[in-house]
């Protein structure tokens, strides 16, 4: 299998889940060193050569991949009188189009062994939208219909496509935030607390596994109830 963005949180607990199940790994990462433990492959998804040459890489050392989370992402938040046509467009084309891209390569490999599952990461705020990402929000909302029209597009080979929406994970990032602000966001969840990386990875992991053969075009909040109703 393949995480994109696997080399820290969310995608890194995702494929040590999967590695731990016994799973062959392989992550990519645009920057910094791979991770411990899983084979780890330089990879810009805003640059089809570049992802096809990231799975032909995996494909030659490890073997056809059966299982595709595209997970890479980035945010570049702002309010929109001040956000830039690049912040907007530099979110979209990693968050979505590179997405399109990772999904498109996988479904070459796919294609021919006539099974596969892609799991694409959006967020809850790409159903609930949020103030200041409306970049991001757009990208991640747009996992949607693009998981949903490639599940009908391909459901006949066996290939499945679905999208896992996290809500507030524990990363670095979440841990940055105040005390005060930890506690607001918490007071709007209904389980009152973030969710773990592995909450995440679970669910995941169950998506692709033969118990959810029959799961596609699906859209799995993990996000203690804050987007219940969409």
């Amino acid at each position: 299998m393949l995480v994109t963005g696997g080399n820290r949180g969310i995608g890194l607990a995702i494929a040590r889940s999967f590695s731990t199940a016994g799973d062959r790994v392989a992550v990519t990462y645009r920057s910094g060193d791979p991770p411990d433990g899983v084979h780890g492959v330089h990879c810009d998804v805003t640059d089809a050569a570049s992802v096809d040459a990231a799975f032909t890489e995996v494909e030659q050392q490890m073997g056809p991949v059966e299982v595709v989370v595209a997970n890479a992402g980035i945010t570049r938040d702002q309010l929109i009188m001040r956000m830039s046509e690049e912040d907007f467009g530099a979110v979209l084309d990693t968050n979505l189009a590179g997405s399109w891209r990772v999904a498109k390569r996988a479904s070459k490999g796919m294609l021919r062994l006539r099974r596969g599952r892609v799991i694409f990461i959006s967020s809850v705020v790409g159903l609930l939208g949020s103030a200041g990402q409306s970049n991001y929000a757009a990208s991640k909302a747009g996992l949607v219909g693009l998981a949903r029209s490639l599940a009908r597009e391909l459901g006949s080979r066996g290939i499945t496509f679905n999208v896992v929406a996290p809500g507030f994970v524990e990363t670095d990032m979440t841990a940055e935030l105040s005390e005060d602000l930890q506690t607001t966001y918490k007071s709007q969840i209904p389980l009152g607390r973030f969710c773990s990386a592995d909450e995440v990875a679970g669910v995941v992991r169950f998506l692709a596994s033969d118990e959810a053969a029959y799961v596609t075009g699906a859209v799995v909040p993990v996000d203690g109830g804050l987007g219940m109703g969409h």
